[in-house]
């Protein structure tokens, strides 16, 4: 009998393993990273065959500290980071250029001229997305029009795009030997190319875009028992973009019920059931997990940007640290910030402000501010852009947030949670498991095959770790808050040309 569930969690910086147990437990967990390139200002890219050869040594890894077989997983889920953009040769697997992160700015030219006609927001009522660099749609018609050979390449048949989640089940599952050319609707929601109604590529997008329609993988559901094909003979049954899995990791099944990741990135999640909510506030409406047959649930999100990455900007650029968890015993050596705010527009602004013109800033300098003040209002900096995020959900949604679910890599960060809970007025709830990504792909897979019964099962197995209460009195909240929109501003209309 098979005993466990496996996840593969390609993220932006790493690509992970993980098994899962019955119980929703970690079993046995390898990770490895990946280069980070940066070829001018604004652009960042991978390398999608690094990124193949880490999933292949991950997963034989986690297997081997297991001490278990292929044989031994009842299936495997995938998730991954988003919008991120690869477009390569079906007959051979190569890629005819790097993948084109989800962070990467070099298409606000083309955004720009797209908006200029009905606005940024003028597909919004079908996609869900206002338009901007983050989706992937303007990153393949980047590619057809600037790597030379590729639209041709397309127009034959021989260049096929996908996000991460594409790219690894296509080699998982044979690759150029009839690898499985497929993707879920959580990712395909990312790309502005589907409709949100139908849940299929709408040809007045693909028109916009320039984007073939032969290019583009088949949408399934995020949980599928028909499985999208196998890896040493396992199922392959679900793949979900990585904030979504973390929905159903943290078991955010009802409509209103919330979850913020903190990694790379931030992104805050709420359940809005079957119903498509417009975003009125500057969030993204976009679907949250299909399971089988049942119909789609969507969600309103949140995405910001820069979180993580700020943590990593000062350990790698600016050599604050060795090791990013050492961001807490400098930011705990002074009582507060100093006065100063540190906006990590380094990618633009993303919710709820959508201004790809806006650079990173920190103000309020004086030569008081030491190592410690900006490694405090680097952390402090992800908490006040969550604090924007959860207004803006709070206005579209009606519903007040009683609680807020978080997990991801900074999740570990007690100053960050206590200060996250602060700023918010509410109490932050880290799980047991916080490896909720991973393990909302683990579920999706194995509620396909049956390894768990139904949602109650999943239930069953979120237990709380930690509570954070908020302690701040009102006012110095206010306060702080106030200063954090005036630095916000001050970022803004950097980028002129």
């Amino acid at each position: 009998m098979t005993s466990y569930i496996g996840a593969l969690d390609q993220g932006t910086t790493s690509t992970r393993f993980i098994i899962f147990d019955h119980a929703g437990d970690v079993v046995a967990i390898h990770q490895r990273e990946h280069q980070q390139i940066y070829p001018k200002p604004g652009w960042v890219e991978h390398d999608p065959l690094e990124i193949w050869t880490r999933t292949q040594e991950v997963m034989a890894a986690a297997l081997e500290k297991a001490g278990i077989s292929p044989r031994d997983l009842a299936a495997i889920g995938v998730t991954n980071q988003r919008e991120t953009t690869v477009v390569w040769d079906p007959h051979t697997g190569e890629p005819y250029y790097n993948a084109i992160v989800w962070q990467d700015t070099r298409t606000d030219k083309l955004c720009n001229e797209l908006a200029a006609e009905g606005g940024q927001d003028r597909f919004r009522e079908k996609v869900g997305l206002p338009l901007a660099t983050y989706f992937s749609g303007p990153k393949i018609r980047w590619i057809l029009d600037h790597v030379p050979g590729v639209r041709e390449a397309a127009a034959q048949g021989r260049a096929i795009f996908g996000t991460m989640d594409t790219w690894v089940i296509w080699n998982l599952t044979g690759g150029a030997q009839g690898g499985s050319h497929i993707t879920d609707v959580t990712n395909a929601s990312r790309t502005m190319l589907m409709n949100l109604h139908t849940l299929d590529w709408d040809e007045e997008m693909l028109a916009v875009m320039g984007v073939p329609r032969n290019m583009l993988p088949e949408i399934r559901p995020s949980s599928d028992p028909q499985g999208y094909g196998r890896w040493e003979g396992v199922p392959i049954c679900a793949a979900l973009g990585d904030q979504q899995a973390a929905m159903v990791g943290q078991t955010c099944f009802e409509p209103g019920e919330a979850k913020n990741t903190y990694g790379t990135g931030c992104f805050m999640l709420m359940n809005t059931g079957e119903e498509i909510v417009p975003s009125q506030s500057g969030l993204l409406t976009t679907v949250c997990y299909q399971l089988g047959d049942a119909p789609a649930v969507y969600a309103l999100e949140g995405s910001i940007a820069i979180a993580g990455a700020l943590v990593q900007w000062l350990r790698d650029n600016l050599r604050f640290f060795d090791f990013s968890h050492h961001i807490e015993d400098y930011a705990r050596a002074v009582p507060d910030s100093g006065g100063i705010y540190i906006v990590p527009a380094f990618s633009g602004l993303y919710a709820p402000y959508w201004q790809s013109d806006a650079r990173g800033v920190i103000v309020g300098l004086t030569r008081y501010i030491n190592k410690n003040h900006i490694s405090r209002a680097a952390l402090e900096a992800t908490a006040y852009q969550t604090r924007e995020v959860l207004d803006a959900m709070e206005a579209d949604s009606g519903v007040r947030l009683k609680a807020l679910k978080v997990d991801g890599g900074m999740v570990r960060n007690n100053l960050l949670m206590q200060f996250q809970a602060d700023i918010l007025n509410v109490p932050v709830v880290r799980p047991k498991v916080a490896e909720t990504t991973a393990l909302g792909a683990a579920y999706a897979a194995g509620l396909a095959v049956g390894y768990w019964n139904d949602l109650d099962d999943l239930r069953a197995n979120w237990q709380i770790e930690k509570t954070w209460q908020p302690h701040m009195d009102n006012a110095t909240r206010e306060r702080l808050y106030r200063g954090w929109k005036k630095a916000v501003q001050r970022s803004m209309h950097w980028i002129e040309d």
